[in-house]
């Protein structure tokens, strides 16, 4: 018998699961993949997620992986380009990028020591309910095996397209079209810069990782998506020297840089938080464009949030039940902005009333830091430009 078991044992789950047994809970968390192992990713953890890393104690194990702290931005846009650096967030100045094999090791590793049982490489095939329906636990295969492990609170933290949220029955509350599709790949020889680019129709970052690396993502209009998975080395060597001057000259064959990674299924979505003895967190309760970057620390947000609102209450059932309830609105309350700036973001819009703006703030450092205190997350798009809200598409 476990207090919590959390499926999905990444960036979502495993803070979870390492702050319900930091609290005492008994837990168990689950993965279906093999660990250590890579997923497709952003890599980015802005600096309200950098502070949770701290907060949680394994900002330093980061650190140690030789990932280069990410300590200012670029933005270009229509020939305007923008300097600057977010303001710092409990005390963190700078972003980082860590390869998602490393950092899931990390955090996984850290839920173990905090005393969680991890158990990869198993499937979660069944909910666990008692005689009213309420969830109760798992069920999950291992090998041949198919075990059970009974639980208060079932924690679905499986991505975007959730068995947990599926067995649970937890509907769609909020959601948007695809708006783009997206490839990167690994570079080598570039500068350790994070820049952003963006022309109609064209949108690519530039990050840097571990192992002097860059991450090189291209994004394209998910009408589009037919015609550039046919070849998409092509189309993204033709996004990127459009877009990007200083890599105007790369070609199909660059050996900068090596296999391609690509998602076109990038759904924009709110689903139901909670129900009866189970609670959805990550990508599993609410997903949109990667273009801004935002599910790792959002990830890390939710993780928080749990811990604070839930966690205490798993158990009580009638306090568990409320708790879920006001989790389900803190929630809310804490992605709207950034669901709604990131679709903004992902029509791949140029309006010229955004560009005239750019060009009168590109003087003035504090405002310019402002504005990627905004990309970041360190400041809301309300604080900051509430006059110029309706003209600021990549921030609303």
């Amino acid at each position: 018998m476990f207090d919590v078991v959390v499926v999905g044992g990444r960036c979502a789950g495993a803070p979870v699961a390492m702050l319900a047994a930091k609290a005492g809970l008994r837990v168990l968390l689950l993965d279906r993949a093999r660990f250590p192992s890579d997923t497709v990713s952003t890599h980015l953890i802005h600096q309200p997620g950098v502070a949770l890393l701290a907060r949680w104690g394994v900002l330093d194990a980061v650190v140690a992986t030789g990932c280069p702290p990410i300590e200012s931005a670029g933005y270009r846009l229509a020939g305007t380009t923008l300097r600057g650096r977010s303001e710092a967030v409990d005390g963190q100045a700078a972003a980082y990028a860590p390869r998602r094999y490393l950092l899931d090791e990390i955090l996984a590793d850290a839920a173990v020591s905090a005393g969680a049982e991890f158990v990869d490489r198993s499937t979660v095939v069944g909910l666990l309910r008692d005689e009213d329906g309420a969830v109760r636990g798992v069920r999950y295969r291992r090998g041949d095996a198919l075990v059970e492990a009974s639980a208060s609170l079932v924690v679905g933290a499986d991505g975007m397209r959730s068995t947990v949220a599926r067995l649970a029955g937890a509907p769609t509350v909020v959601e948007d079209p695809t708006m783009t599709c997206v490839y990167y790949a690994y570079w080598r020889g570039l500068p350790a810069e994070f820049a952003l680019y963006e022309e109609p129709g064209r949108f690519v970052g530039t990050i840097p990782t571990n192992d002097g690396l860059t991450v090189v993502a291209a994004y394209f209009p998910q009408v589009d998506f037919p015609k550039v998975r046919r070849d998409a080395r092509a189309a993204y060597v033709t996004n990127i020297g459009d877009t990007v001057p200083g890599l105007a000259a790369v070609r199909v064959d660059d050996e900068r840089f090596d296999r391609l990674h690509g998602f076109g299924a990038q759904r924009n979505f709110f689903r139901q938080a909670a129900g009866r003895g189970w609670v959805l967190t990550g990508d599993a309760a609410h997903h949109k464009d990667s273009i801004t970057a935002r599910g790792i620390s959002d990830a890390f947000v939710q993780a928080e949030l749990l811990a604070r609102q839930v966690l205490p209450a798993v158990t009580d059932p009638r306090a568990l039940r409320d708790s879920l309830a006001a989790y389900a609105e803190l929630r809310d309350d804490a992605l709207a902005e950034s669901y709604y700036t990131t679709l903004s973001v992902a029509r791949l819009e140029v309006r010229d009333d955004r560009v005239e703006l750019l060009r009168g703030i590109s003087g003035d450092q504090r405002m310019v830091d402002q504005y990627f205190s905004v990309v970041s997350g360190a400041r809301s798009v309300e604080d900051v430009f509430a006059r110029h809200v309706p003209m600021l598409s990549p921030l609303h």
